[in-house]
């Protein structure tokens, strides 16, 4: 009767050690972190979720971004950058390629081939439109309202099936209600709207730009390779 009973604790321990042991081949699988996305290279009033951001620190999958009146923040994410200004805010994207969705403000990326980054407003998304070094600006104005610039390279400006190219020195005010705004793209703008049978969006062109922001031509130029 108690070899019996010795017999089943020694069954029971070894079935919660095995159960144990189990979970823990598990844990990596489920509850493994995001990965790194990019490191942050600047860093000024801006904060990377409730935390103070600071330069070196490590970006990852679901991070959002954030800057103060006034403040930027800079990071390196492979083969780009992107730069978020005063008064922005952005959220880091596990994607097929790295990307992040902007929320509020305005956001600055400049890349080096196609792949590189992909930066999301709404339900559009821009990325670059070849494999060359490529700068780009978005502006927030509203929930679906946003002004595009392109001043280097060329931009591919996509609402789901809807996609058009904004060449280099481009800028557009971009509607993403279909209907757009009454008496827009008369006075004031460059020319009548774009707009196709089916567009998912209303784009007017508003002139050309010839900003180059800070970190854009030697960092889209420069390998992803160096440090």
């Amino acid at each position: 009767m108690a070899r019996s009973r010795v017999h089943c604790l020694a069954l029971t321990r070894s079935v919660l050690a095995s159960f144990v042991s189990f979970t823990f081949l598990l844990a990596p699988l489920y509850g493994a972190p995001s990965a790194s996305l990019g490191t942050i290279v600047y860093a000024n009033r801006a904060h990377v979720g409730a935390a103070q951001a600071s330069v070196g620190a490590t970006v990852f999958g679901g991070d959002r971004l954030s800057t103060e009146q006034p403040g930027s923040v800079q990071v390196r994410v492979g083969a780009a950058r992107l730069l978020l200004s005063s008064a922005s805010s952005a959220t880091f994207i596990e994607d097929v390629s790295p990307a992040a969705k902007l929320t509020i403000g305005s956001a600055t990326f400049s890349t080096a081939n196609s792949k590189a980054f992909a930066l999301h407003v709404a339900s559009a998304v821009v990325r670059p439109n070849v494999d060359e070094p490529t700068i780009g600006q978005v502006t927030l104005l509203g929930p679906k309202e946003l002004v595009v610039k392109c001043t280097r390279g060329s931009l591919l400006f996509a609402v789901d099936d809807d996609v058009r190219v904004i060449p280099e020195g481009a800028a557009y005010h971009v509607y993403l209600d279909p209907q757009g705004p009454q008496g827009a793209g008369t006075k004031g703008y460059g020319g009548p709207p774009i707009k196709a049978a089916k567009s998912k969006f209303i784009w007017y062109a508003i002139g050309v730009t010839a900003l180059v922001t800070f970190f854009a031509v030697q960092e889209a130029l420069e390998s992803p390779d160096r440090p």
